[in-house]
């Protein structure tokens, strides 16, 4: 049960992360996500690792040791470090007391090439994402972008947990697709 965090792509994963449960997560987002990925996670035996992806950063290369040099997109956007200190509150206070080891690690650029990639690295054994948020501007970039989860269901071979978010759309009304 530790809530540790790792600087943001510089340490190396840490050998207990090996077979993780990895939940992507991003600030303000409802704790349900958490703690599905926490209850599974304690179901599995596995070390649950919190990830949020700074989609304002992207990798420049990555060291044969491991260490991965990124860049801002935009030098006046700096909202990554400060969404990873939310996200690292946010975890700490639904994950504190709960039994399950987690840590916090922060990922660049693209959420589903990186969270894939991060799956790969230590073999995780599930993904746990929230359905997207509520609203015009998220619609808009799901249009173009995609949803995580259907990315990530298409470009890797793990399980992957899609936590519902938000009141679910009756079966006699049209899906809002934000179009």
């Amino acid at each position: 049960m530790s809530g540790e965090a790792s600087e943001p792509l510089q340490e190396p994963i840490p050998d207990r992360a090996h077979g993780a449960v990895i939940v992507g997560v991003m600030p303000d987002q409802p704790a349900r996500v958490l703690k599905e990925a926490a209850r599974y996670a304690h179901l599995l035996g596995a070390h649950l690792l919190v990830v949020h992806v700074d989609v304002t950063r992207f990798i420049t290369y990555e060291d044969p040791d491991g260490y991965v040099h990124s860049s801002v997109i935009d030098v006046a956007m700096a909202a990554g470090e400060t969404d990873l200190a939310r996200v690292r509150a946010e975890a700490s206070a639904v994950l504190d007391g709960r039994e399950v080891d987690w840590s916090v690690r922060q990922l660049v650029g693209d959420p589903a090439l990186a969270i894939k990639h991060l799956a790969e690295k230590i073999d995780a054994k599930l993904l746990v994402v929230g359905t997207r948020r509520h609203g015009v501007g998220e619609s808009i970039r799901e249009f173009f972008t995609g949803s995580v989860a259907a990315r990530l269901a298409h470009r890797q071979r793990r399980a992957i947990l899609v936590v519902p978010l938000g009141e679910p759309v009756p079966d006699d009304e049209d899906l809002d697709w934000g179009i």
